[in-house]
Parts: structure tokens; C-alpha cells; sequence
């Protein structure tokens, strides 16, 4: 048996475990009252439910069933088989209960047309409850006729009417109740808040009434406890992409690019000829019965294709005419051989095809300037690598045409705590292409990283001496490991890492100290406190989006946008910026009184960022997409107006819904995607998927109990379950149908849970229950959410890729938040529960895409069945997983609200007086309101030009009437402020209403109050 099987077969076996456990299937007698105990199967006495409310009615329901759609009108004929238990009270006292025999009763109905609630099958339903010893339980089949709709509807249910006198309250619900309809031709449902589409099916079967359905053979339809929902493994090579028809390793790339380029643009050619045919779609025009809309859609999809594979092969053509572009892209294919480590050896097709797609940006200067090119994959697709590459590259091409030092790319990511894991990867990627670059005698200066997070992870500068808001000391021994990042040497792969504070040149630096590390002891070219990024400039920055406030409150910022004013010339001080008085020739090295080299004008101007690339586009929405939208325009607008350029942007994205608008908002640019989708939701040129599991997803209607008992119980019975294959590997082994070999892969890949909230209360509440309410010992838990300590974040990460050999020892549940759901990657985790429905679709997607990366996963969604959405996406939970990207919503953002044009309008005022107007001044110091009135009052600057000035710098155009007033009024409080000497400022940003100064962070947009998502 091979693996893949073996470990769905596993995972099967989970899951039945925890719906047996739910159920009660294999349980005859308990101790405490069964009402308490089973969260699923159970039906309520209509008795107790009747007076609730709709949403109470959902949390204990009295009856389940279906809704159908008959093909043909009334009066209709068929059978309803009824399957139910029951628990008696046998011992009141010491609480002793015991459960009687399943009935299975069959019910013949005639059900006729715009009757209502027709009662079948009483009296046979409640004799054979009696006869099971269930004496007063008492149900029926409920028939009403819905057909107001225009056809054909029929609503069936089992009802518990078990009157309250007939048995003690703990005793009136039925239990393992399932009902099968056979002998009723139906036709399926259309789920109408999709769209029709060519690449999609919208027909359900049926839909449930407080429970799944599922068919089981051509006329039967049974109700289920859950919904199980399986998504399959894609695979990226096949056909055409095989590796025995098509060279994509990097060895071979770097050897002969052009030719193995062409040969993929064919092989793309070929495929579409084939699936993008008009003699194609006219054939599954007919097969699949679409409609003149849907063909029409795929006729323009099929030109999508075309724009496409054009765009390929203005890629190979740039290759062919770009003779550094051609060299940077075969250095950039031998980086990438490096950084694999050997996990992997060649590129996914897509992979390559979106860094052709990019390509022309590189030769063709600004023809595609203009354009967000966005990757858009399959979470796990790779994304990651591919915008690496694209990183690399841009590293090489910049130092081949003459910018042999400064930023070539500013890689942000919209969460506050950025991945340890995606910082190692970047490490990687960066540490190979410097070993490269050495080997090829590439000029420049070392490719480098720099990790742009600062206080709370990282420090934004070390002090000479600890203060009230810098407690840092440079005398704590142990300071520097609190602010190690990296857990492997990327040069190496050792984990010989350490940091060290240098006094000498002020740098807090992480080393490898590994005999075999070809940096023999140096410092690693990686920067990790804010000073020393401005000071050294590293080649890629990654950091939080967040770190763009600064552009309005550091002059140090100008290295994100043009170049440093001089060089120190003191050995490993590194650039230097706007004098101080605490740093009177610029030098950010305390106390540095050297002598400084100034970087002329045009100089400064090789140091622009080539690229700024936004990593989850989709995660910039409401607040913070307009915020980010204002100053992506400031970061453009002093780029442009200081070099003449404006750096290209890349984004990635887990959804293509209202992308265009999004990033028409965001950046004031077409936004461009790749690669199109196939012609089908399972196929394209790039992946198709295959037989083998990627998830189980499970959908969980908890009855009667609350969300977090079922997520307890959960818990409970996953980890009993692997514990059992721990202490009796053979039986277990036996039991789930593989052989004994595979138990210790099985124990590591499934012995970790992830318990994921969509609040920090929700993780917060999970993980206090763990300790009380899952009797397992040990039971080791750690909690990743932003509020988690840097070194606990990245010790719990080092533990889950490299688990104790003792199993007892090792992480057993993982608590998580939204922190989680990006970056995280660790083939390790395979199991995961949500607590409730993620409030957004890309959420969702993001979040349970964090397990089942290289193994098969099983996903259970514990509903809020209270909360309306949630029991929304249950009534149609098999599309909502096939189809996910389809109901992902518009992303919210406008950059047109006066609310946030009040908060980045200092922005720009202030970051017009750092890198416009104090370059400029006599001083090229605007440090002072004495200062910043005397070179006004020189230049003639008033209110009226700054406001249109800035109006520019913020995206706002004088016809947006509103907002540029806006601006103006507070230009004019600003400068009246200015020219008030009374005023009692005495720094440029005490001038603004209210005191207020340039945001600190971009969700500084209100006061926030906690608000209950139930």
C-alpha cells in the first residue's frame, strides 16, 4: 500500500472515531444524562423547542430532514425509513442510563399537493420506539407541500413529538436518528447566489434541514450528521509539463534558458489549442448544457489564454534582447538550485510562467510599469518561491545594470507579526544568490536582507543606554538571543546560529559559527534593527505593511525611496541621512564624529527600490486598505518626484474577486493577474487535480451542547485516538486497514491538532478549556496569535518542524488566531478545528489551507449555527469548499473616505518637509518651526501650492472637490499655526489640530471596543 492511501485511509478512521464519539454509536450505558454527552444524531422533543426563537430552535432542533424538488406535481408516493435510539434513565439517583435498540421503521406516505405538515407513520414510529423499550417517545414524518416557488417542492422531516408528561425531561430526545427517502424522482437545486458558469456546477441534490444529506444510490437521499467534503492533491507537471518532455530544473534553465523558455510557451500554445478550441467548447457547450452566457464566457476566457501566452512570449523575447537580463535570469535559476536545499529541483510550470510573465517590466522600461502583477494560486501552490525568484532576479538584473548597492525590493506583509518561516525562506533565497553571486564575481555590494518589524520583535535601535521607551542594554548578555530570528544559518544550514552586539560598529548581528559555513565566521549579511537598515541598505527588505508610517516621522526613510545623502567614511557605520544635533554629521553610529562622503544628486538616484511587492493583497480592505491606498501614493509620489521613477509592484493574492477595483484603489494602476484560470474549476495548463486527498473537510452542527464542548470533545478523541496507536500500533494499524510500518509516520503527521479562532478571546477561551476539559495527560499546548511573545513564537515553530523523539514531549494542540493563517508552513500539521466560520471567505481559505500542505488533512468546522452566516454556508457547504474562491467577497476598500484623508494628510505635510523641502533648505535642516518659518518665508511656499502639493503626494485630484478642501483646511491651520509665534510649538509636528501627528501605525483609524461576533 502506498502512503498517500495509507494516510487517507488514517484519516478516515479519525474521523469516524470523533462521529462515533459524537453520536454515542458504540455506547450502551453512561453515567451522566446523554442530553449532555452527544452532540450529534440527536433530535429534541418539539415540546421544548417550539417556544424558542429561530436562532434557539437551530441550537437544539427538534426535527431533521430534507427539502426536495420532485420532477413531476403532486399527488406524489414514497418511502421514508426511520432509524432512531433512545436512552432511559435506569438509576436515577446515581445518574445510571441505558440505551435501547436502534428502530428502523419504514414509512409509506402519499403526500398530497399544498398540503402542509401532513402526518405520516405516528403510530408505527412510536410503537417500535415502545417495543425497544422507549415507552412515550413518540415522532412522525412531516410532509408539507413548498412549491410557491414555481415548481415542485416538497419539505420532509422526522418530528420528535414526545409530549412533556410522558417521560423525565432527559429522556425525551431521540438519538442516531437518520432518515432515508427512496422511490421520489428528484431533480437538484440551483444554488442562485452563484452565477452560472462554464467552469462550475451549481446543482445540489437536495438540501438539509438541520442536518446533511447525501445520496446514496439513484432514487435515495439519507440525512447525515455531517457533511463531509473532500478536496483533492493538484499536481503541477503532467502532459505536456512531465519532466521527461520538459526540462524545468534550474541546472537546466541556467544552462540553456531560452530554448527550455520556448519550449514551455509551446507546450502552453499546444494545451490551448486543444482545451481553448471553439470545436471544444461547442462540444462541452453541448455536453454540459451551458447556456448562450456561459458559452459566451468561455469564449472570452479563451482569449484570456491568448493575452496570456502573448505575454509569455514577450517574456522569451525580452530574454532573447536583454543580454543582462538573460545572464541575471540563469544566476537568479542557479540561486534558486541553492536555496532548494535539495527539497526540490525544478520550477512548477506557473512558477516559471509568472516570472516570464514579469520579464518585460525588466527590458522594456516602463511598458508595463503601470501594470500590479498579481500571482494568483492555489494556497500551497507555491507562491512564496515564485515571488523569491522574482526577488533574486531583480537582485542580479540590478547589480548587471550598474545598481551595484541599495533596496531592489520592499516586500511588505499586512499582518502584524511577520512569519519566521517566511523570513527563513527569504534568508535562503538571498543567502544562495550571494553565494552565487561571489562564484560569478558579480559586482556590488553582498545581497542582503532585512527584517523591517521593529519594536516588539525587533528593536528600532539599540541605545546607548536603556530609557524609559528603549529599555534595550547594551550590556544584558543575554539582549542579543531575544532577537534572534533566524533558527538555521541559510548559508549553510546549520543551526550553529547566534547573535552578538558589536560595540565597534553598533550592530546587533547574527552569526554562523559552524566549521563548515562558507561566511567562516562573518556576520551574516541579514539586518534585523531599523538603524542598521537604513545604515546598510540591504538588497530585499521584508518587513510589516505598518512600517510605512515611517515615512513620515524618519528621514532615514529615504533609502526606501532614493538614496542616502553621504557614506560615513568610519569603517562599517554605513550611509548616512539628515544632520541632528544628536548626530551632527548624519551618521546613525552614536557619537560618530567621522568624516562623511556625499552621494551626489544623480548618485542618489541608482539607489530607487525597483520593486515594492505586497504580499495577501486581499487582506488590505476597509481601514487599512484606505489608509495603505494614501500611502502607497505618498511612497510613488517621493520616488517620482526625487528620481523620476516609480517602482514596479508585484502582489500575490488568495482571490481574484474585485481585484481590479482593489487595486485601481490601492496603487492607481491596472491590476493584471496570472495565471488565468483553466477551463475548468479541476483543470488547467498549470495544476489539475488528481485521485489522491488533499482535505477532509467536516462540517459539525453542535445540538444542544455549545460550540466550545464540541471543540473539547474533539480534542479529546483525536488524541485519544493517536495515543491508542502509540501504545497498540498492530490493532489500531488493523483497525484503520494499513499495515504496522506506517505508525510512527502516522503518530507524527497526526499527533498535533490546531484549534484555530477567529478572535484572540475565542483562542484565549479554547485554550483555558484544554486544561480543564480534555482529560488527556500530557497534554502540551502552545498559543500562536500576535499577542504571543517573539522568542515563544519562534521556539513553539522550531519545536512543531522538529519534534521531540518522545511523543509525550512533544506540541499536542496548537491554539492559533489569524496570525497563523499566513506563512506558516509545516508539513507536520494535518489536523485542524475552526471555532465558527471565519467572518470572510479568503479567511477561511487561508486559514485551513495552513494544514494538509503535503499529507493528507482533515478539517473540522465547528458552526456557530446561532450566528446566520454560519448556517448559511452549512446549507451549502459541498460548493462553499469545491467552489471557495466564488464566494469570496469584494474586497471593501475606497480611498475616497475624508475620515482617513484627515489622518494621512500629515502624513504627507510631513514627509514633504523630510525628503522635498529639507534637501532644499540652507541648512538641509527643517528640524525647528523657526527653522520651517525662515525657509518658507525664503521659497515663497504658502498654504494654497502646499495643499495642491500634497493633494498629488495623496492620490486626491482637485475635481474631488470635498476631499481637496479638506486638505486645504488643513494646510491653512497648519501654516496660520506656523506664523503664529504664540502658538507655543516649537517642533513641525506639534503645528497639526488637536496635536495630532502622523499616524504611528496604519490601523491607528479609531479607538477600538471589543464587539461579540455571536
Amino acid at each position: 500500500m502506498e502512503r498517500p492511501e495509507a494516510y487517507r485511509r488514517f484519516v478516515t478512521w479519525l474521523d469516524d472515531q470523533v462521529t462515533v464519539a459524537g453520536r454515542g454509536d458504540d455506547l450502551f450505558a453512561l453515567d451522566t444524562s446523554p442530553a449532555g454527552r452527544f452532540w450529534l444524531g440527536r433530535v429534541a422533543p418539539e415540546t421544548e423547542t417550539a417556544q424558542g426563537m429561530k436562532r434557539e430552535r437551530r441550537m437544539d432542533p427538534c426535527a431533521v430532514g430534507m427539502r426536495v424538488r420532485p420532477t413531476s406535481v403532486g399527488p406524489w408516493s414514497f418511502n421514508v425509513r426511520v432509524k432512531a435510539a433512545a436512552w432511559n434513565c435506569v438509576d436515577s439517583k446515581d445518574d445510571h442510563w441505558a440505551k435501547t435498540e436502534r428502530i428502523d421503521v419504514t414509512v409509506p406516505v402519499e403526500a398530497r399537493p399544498n398540503a402542509e405538515a401532513e402526518r405520516f407513520g405516528t403510530d408505527a414510529i412510536s410503537n417500535a420506539l415502545a417495543a425497544a423499550g422507549a415507552n412515550g417517545l413518540m415522532a412522525q414524518v412531516r410532509v408539507t407541500d413548498d412549491s410557491w416557488r414555481g415548481a415542485p417542492e416538497l419539505v420532509i422531516e422526522l418530528v420528535n413529538i414526545t409530549p412533556e408528561t410522558a417521560r423525565a425531561r432527559g429522556e425525551r430526545h431521540l438519538f442516531e436518528v437518520e432518515i432515508e427517502v427512496t422511490g421520489l424522482e428528484t431533480a437538484p437545486f440551483i444554488l442562485e447566489s452563484l452565477p452560472d458558469s462554464f467552469r462550475y456546477d451549481r446543482r445540489m441534490p437536495a438540501l438539509g434541514i438541520n442536518c446533511g444529506v447525501e445520496v446514496t444510490t439513484a432514487d435515495a437521499l439519507r440525512t447525515t450528521d455531517t457533511l463531509v467534503v473532500e478536496r483533492r492533491r493538484p499536481e503541477y507537471t503532467f502532459e505536456g509539463t512531465s519532466p521527461d518532455r520538459l526540462d524545468l530544473t534550474f541546472r537546466g534553465l541556467a544552462a540553456d534558458s531560452v530554448s527550455r523558455v520556448a519550449e514551455l510557451i509551446e507546450a502552453y500554445r499546444r494545451w490551448g489549442e486543444v482545451h481553448w478550441s471553439n470545436q471544444r467548447l461547442e462540444e462541452r457547450q453541448g455536453a454540459e448544457a451551458w447556456n448562450p452566457e456561459m458559452f459566451e464566457e468561455a469564449r472570452a476566457a479563451a482569449e484570456d489564454h491568448l493575452e496570456e501566452l502573448s505575454r509569455l512570449r514577450r517574456g522569451l523575447d525580452a530574454l532573447q534582447r536583454d543580454v543582462q537580463l538573460l545572464r541575471a535570469f540563469s544566476l537568479m535559476n542557479l540561486a534558486m538550485d541553492k536555496a532548494s536545499h535539495g527539497a526540490y529541483d525544478r520550477w512548477r510550470p506557473f512558477q516559471l510562467g509568472f516570472i516570464l510573465s514579469v520579464l518585460p517590466s525588466f527590458s522594456d522600461a516602463g511598458s508595463d510599469w503601470d501594470f500590479v502583477e498579481t500571482v494568483w494560486f492555489a494556497t500551497g501552490g507555491g507562491k512564496t518561491e515564485t515571488y523569491l525568484g522574482l526577488l533574486v532576479l531583480t537582485a542580479f538584473y540590478d547589480r548587471l545594470r550598474g545598481k551595484v548597492t541599495g533596496i531592489s525590493a520592499w516586500s511588505r506583509f499586512p499582518l502584524r507579526m511577520l512569519s519566521l518561516q517566511q523570513t527563513q525562506r527569504f534568508a535562503d533565497a538571498l543567502a544562495a544568490a550571494e553565494l552565487v553571486r561571489r562564484k560569478e564575481k558579480v559586482k556590488g555590494a553582498p545581497i542582503s536582507l532585512g527584517y523591517f518589524v521593529g519594536a516588539g520583535a525587533t528593536p528600532n535601535e539599540i541605545p546607548k543606554a536603556p530609557t524609559d521607551s528603549n529599555p534595550i542594554d547594551v550590556d544584558d548578555d543575554d539582549m542579543p538571543e531575544r532577537y534572534r530570528i533566524l533558527s538555521v544559518c541559510p548559508f549553510c544550514q546549520s543551526k550553529q546560529v547566534v547573535t552578538k552586539f558589536h560595540r565597534g560598529n553598533w550592530t546587533l548581528r547574527h552569526i554562523c559559527v559552524a566549521d563548515e559555513c562558507p561566511m567562516e565566521g562573518d556576520p551574516l549579511p541579514i539586518y534585523i534593527v531599523d538603524q542598521e537598515i537604513y545604515r546598510f541598505l540591504p538588497t530585499v527588505v521584508i518587513g510589516t505593511l505598518d512600517k510605512a508610517s515611517l515615512i513620515a516621522m524618519q528621514a532615514n526613510m529615504r533609502g526606501f525611496v532614493e538614496g542616502p545623502s553621504g557614506r560615513c567614511t568610519e569603517q562599517m557605520h554605513g550611509y548616512t541621512y539628515a544632520k541632528r544635533s544628536s548626530r551632527p554629521n548624519g551618521c546613525l553610529v552614536p557619537d560618530c564624529q567621522a568624516a562623511v562622503e556625499p552621494i551626489s544628486t544623480n548618485d542618489r538616484k541608482q539607489f530607487a527600490p525597483s520593486f515594492r511587492l505586497q504580499d495577501e493583497l486581499h487582506l488590505l480592505r476597509d481601514s487599512l486598505g484606505a489608509v495603505d491606498s494614501h500611502y502607497e501614493a505618498l511612497l510613488d509620489f517621493l520616488q517620482l518626484e526625487l528620481t523620476g521613477t516609480r517602482p514596479k509592484i508585484i502582489a500575490s493574492s488568495a482571490t481574484l474577486t474585485g481585484y481590479e477595483r482593489q487595486v485601481d484603489v490601492l496603487y492607481q494602476r491596472e491590476g493584471r493577474v496570472f495565471p488565468v484560470p483553466g477551463p475548468s474549476a479541476g483543470e488547467s495548463f498549470w495544476s489539475r487535480e488528481t485521485d489522491n486527498l488533499l482535505r477532509r473537510f467536516v462540517a459539525v452542527w453542535p445540538r444542544g451542547v455549545t460550540l466550545e464542548w464540541v471543540s473539547d470533545r474533539t480534542t479529546t478523541i483525536l488524541q485519544q485516538s493517536v495515543r491508542r496507536l502509540l501504545e497498540d500500533p498492530e490493532v489500531v494499524c488493523a483497525e484503520v486497514g494499513v499495515p504496522s510500518l506506517y505508525a510512527p509516520e502516522l503518530l507524527d503527521l497526526y499527533g498535533t491538532n490546531v484549534i484555530y479562532g477567529n478572535t484572540v478571546r475565542d483562542v484565549e477561551a479554547a485554550r483555558r478549556s484544554l486544561g480543564t476539559q480534555v482529560p488527556v495527560e500530557p497534554l502540551n499546548v502552545v498559543a500562536l496569535t500576535g499577542q504571543a511573545a517573539f522568542d515563544e513564537v519562534r521556539e513553539a515553530l522550531d519545536r512543531l518542524q522538529n519534534p521531540e523523539p518522545d511523543f509525550t514531549e512533544r506540541i499536542h494542540t496548537v491554539t492559533a488566531s489569524s496570525m497563523m493563517s499566513h506563512g506558516v508552513d509545516i508539513n507536520r500539521l494535518n489536523i485542524m478545528t475552526v471555532l465558527g466560520v471565519p467572518l470572510t471567505t479568503a479567511e477561511f481559505i487561508q486559514a485551513t489551507a495552513r494544514v494538509g500542505r503535503s499529507h493528507p488533512g482533515l478539517v473540522y468546522v465547528i458552526h456557530k449555527i446561532g450566528r446566520e452566516r454560519d448556517a448559511t454556508v452549512y446549507s451549502h457547504f459541498g460548493p462553499f469548499i469545491h467552489q471557495g474562491d466564488r464566494f469570496v467577497e469584494p474586497i471593501p476598500v475606497t480611498r475616497s473616505s475624508r475620515r482617513v484623508l484627515q489622518l494621512t494628510t500629515p502624513a504627507a505635510i510631513e514627509s514633504r518637509r523630510l525628503f522635498i523641502h529639507e534637501p532644499k533648505s540652507p541648512a538641509q535642516r527643517l528640524t525647528t518651526v523657526d527653522l520651517l518659518r525662515k525657509y518658507f518665508a525664503i521659497t515663497g511656499i504658502g498654504s494654497e501650492g502646499e495643499a495642491l502639493a500634497c493633494a498629488v503626494a495623496l492620490g486626491i485630484d482637485e475635481t474631488q472637490h470635498m476631499a481637496f478642501a479638506d486638505i486645504q483646511q488643513q494646510l491653512n491651520a497648519y501654516f496660520m499655526r506656523l506664523e503664529d509665534h504664540g502658538f507655543g510649538a516649537r517642533f513641525p509636528n506639534e503645528l497639526f489640530d488637536q496635536g495630532r501627528k502622523p499616524m504611528r501605525s496604519l490601523r491607528d483609524v479609531e479607538a477600538q471596543i471589543p464587539v461579540s461576533d455571536d
